[in-house]
């Protein structure tokens, strides 16, 4: 989805349309977040979209920044508190209500590290080939803590619940987030965009 302006204008408007399908299916405050994924996902979405037509234009660089911070930030900073969050409370049993709690304090502790890495050290957006990079100038001595934190916090909570099917969602973004990751060795932030796009599906099959 990160491939062109169009791409990712089409992507969130797709996942707007999804997303208000799904919010429309819920009653409970743990159902709307977790079906708010496909909203916020469509957000970060239209956010890349203006950030190539805006990489492309030297005119609009202070615009530019502005929405690589939006991107960056919906990217690293948000998805991993609001995932294992969401699943947190949208499961009802209590068999792992404490490895989902560890999730979810995982998930606090690198966004609020990568909330600050991202306002005090400098990132950039570039368009190269056919998709953004992100060039992030975050201390290389704690990418490994940063890493592990982030991939568990995101990847992890499926396989870790009672609801029905959840498991199956956990495979699809397992297999997706380390495909892309290897082949392409884009950048976490870059990951999501395949990650979210499995976990919208799931909202709106689950919610449905």
């Amino acid at each position: 989805m990160c491939f062109s302006a169009g791409a990712s204008f089409g992507a969130g408007i797709v996942l707007s349309a999804i997303g208000m399908a799904s919010i429309r299916k819920v009653k409970s405050m743990p159902q709307i977040l977790f079906a708010s994924i496909p909203l916020m996902f469509a957000a970060q979405q239209i956010t890349e979209g203006l950030l190539w037509i805006t990489l492309r234009d030297p005119s609009f660089v202070s615009i530019q920044r502005n929405l690589t911070y939006v991107f960056l930030f919906l990217a690293q900073v948000t998805w991993p508190v609001w995932i294992p969050i969401s699943i947190l409370l949208l499961d009802k049993g209590t068999k792992y209500k404490r490895i989902q709690k560890v999730f979810v304090f995982m998930g606090v502790v690198i966004s609020i590290y990568l909330g600050y890495c991202l306002f005090v050290f400098p990132v950039e957006a570039q368009i190269m080939d056919y998709h953004i990079l992100y060039v992030l100038h975050y201390p290389h001595t704690r990418s490994l803590f940063g890493s592990v934190f982030y991939i568990v916090a995101i990847l992890a909570p499926p396989f870790f619940s009672t609801v029905k099917r959840l498991w199956m969602l956990g495979l699809i973004v397992f297999f997706s987030f380390f495909s892309v990751y290897t082949v392409l060795s884009v950048l976490f932030c870059f990951s999501m965009v395949f990650l979210c796009f499995d976990y919208k599906c799931f909202s709106f099959i689950y919610i449905t």
